[in-house]
């Protein structure tokens, strides 16, 4: 059995998340939630709340007793907010302020086998 749980227009890059994304993926959900509270990247944080929420839908689903291991961490760019700044000489140079999408797949660890 599966549960997802997806945070929509998250105001972080995507290739800042991706660099976190290796750690969890395979492990059971409440020791990368311990793993992810360690780190001190902002993207950790934002990944531990989406974690959280998968487990709870998971939860609701299925009931307490599962134990429920990360299936899969998918995280796509969402849109961009574009912003101007002034530069020399009368310029206005565009900044991208990234967004992203990121999809959390739970699988409980009895359903493997």
């Amino acid at each position: 059995m599966e549960a997802i749980a997806k945070a929509r227009y998250v105001r972080i890059g995507p290739r800042k998340l991706r660099r976190i994304r290796e750690i969890v993926i395979g492990n059971e959900v409440n020791k990368a939630i311990q793993t992810l509270q360690s780190l001190p990247q902002k993207g950790a944080k934002i990944l531990v709340k989406v974690l959280k929420s998968a487990l709870s839908n998971a939860r609701q689903k299925a009931g307490e007793e599962k134990m429920w291991k990360v299936k899969n961490l998918i995280i796509d760019e969402g849109p961009k907010l574009k912003r101007y700044r002034i530069a020399a000489m009368g310029r206005a140079v565009m900044i991208r302020k990234r967004t992203s999408h990121i999809t959390v797949i739970l699988e409980d660890i009895e359903g493997e086998k």
